[in-house]
């Protein structure tokens, strides 16, 4: 079962007891899922939600607060739609449920956001929108780079109301138009975890937490494995550039050269990958990584004052382009 279908499969099975917040799951569930259809001149109210035990929720919660009876039909999935689709729909009594749950105004209008009971309620309401808002239209990716929880609108009234539902829980979301469909948005990992906490689902919010930490660990791991394995790289090459300049620092000084600088140079050569630190400790008497660093950084200057001086390449002249970079 992917995320999403989970998640969805639990909050079909939350228990709501307050009447006013199932009322407004119901709202919600109706305006983001489905819409109001004329059939043989009757308004007909339908909602179209892809998990069947969604579709029994919002049927028994119709019954149960409104009175109304629905049925629910069985789409069976074909090409690009996979998987059963289920259509709740009320033929009798069509309007007054349209007008109950706020789908119509008072002058028989639809209304294009969410309906004003909601809007205007408390945190239990939003909560309760919010859910029949994601059983509708709702979608949780895994954890990554591009993490969402997403709801997608029927229209940018219905977004902003929404966005509005979740402020009240204190919750940050966005709206936002992609190719003409307008979704609600919210990537910030927290927040999904607290949306997911806030609507009920309980045991889909530690499978996330858990894939969310295990990601972040893995990225970490992969980070820092890169970052050593860059300065390995990087100090190796720096340990070849140093040995070649090296070699021809003493093609041109010759026998003119102190003792221990020269001691230090013959190291590099001897130990061409080895670290200046484990150079320090390969000498007699041993020293420290800074001295070898020194006596090296001076043989070379030596040698690249006196290069100069009788007119020859220095002794960065046999590097290529790439140890030059160093």
């Amino acid at each position: 079962m992917s995320l999403t279908a989970a998640v969805k499969d639990e909050l079909a099975r939350v228990v709501v007891e307050k009447q006013s917040a199932r009322k407004a799951e119901v709202a919600a569930t109706l305006r983001f899922a489905g819409g109001l259809h004329i059939i043989s001149g009757r308004i007909v109210v339908e909602a179209e939600l892809d998990q069947g035990v969604a579709a029994r929720r919002l049927r028994e919660t119709v019954r149960e607060c409104y009175g109304h009876q629905a049925d629910i039909i069985v789409v069976s999935g074909n090409g690009l739609r996979k998987g059963n689709r289920y259509v709740v729909r009320v033929i009798r009594e069509g309007e007054s449920l349209a007008r109950q749950t706020g789908l119509l105004d008072a002058r028989g209008r639809p209304v294009r956001g969410l309906p004003p009971q909601i809007v205007s309620a408390g945190v239990a309401e939003a909560t309760a929108a919010w859910r029949g808002a994601f059983l509708a239209h709702g979608s949780l990716t895994e954890p990554g780079r591009s993490t969402a929880l997403e709801v997608t609108c029927p229209g940018p009234e219905a977004a902003l109301a929404l966005v509005g539902a979740a402020r009240r829980m204190s919750i940050l979301a966005k709206a936002r138009e992609v190719r003409g469909i307008d979704r609600v948005v919210i990537r910030d990992g927290e927040a999904i975890s607290q949306m997911l906490t806030r609507l009920g689902a309980h045991d889909a919010v530690m499978v996330w937490e858990e894939r969310r930490m295990r990601r972040e660990v893995r990225g970490t791991a992969n980070r820092l494995a890169n970052f050593d394995d860059a300065n390995l790289r990087r100090s190796a090459r720096a340990a070849v550039a140093a040995g070649a300049r090296v070699e021809r620092a003493f093609e041109i000084l010759g026998d003119d050269v102190a003792e221990h600088l020269r001691q230090a140079g013959r190291l590099r050569l001897e130990h061409k990958q080895a670290s200046l630190e484990e150079l320090g400790q390969l000498s007699d008497p041993p020293l420290t990584k800074d001295a070898v660093a020194g006596r090296i950084r001076r043989l070379l200057a030596m040698a690249d004052r006196r290069a100069a001086e009788l007119g020859i390449p220095d002794t960065e002249a046999g590097l290529s382009p790439d140890l030059l970079d160093l």
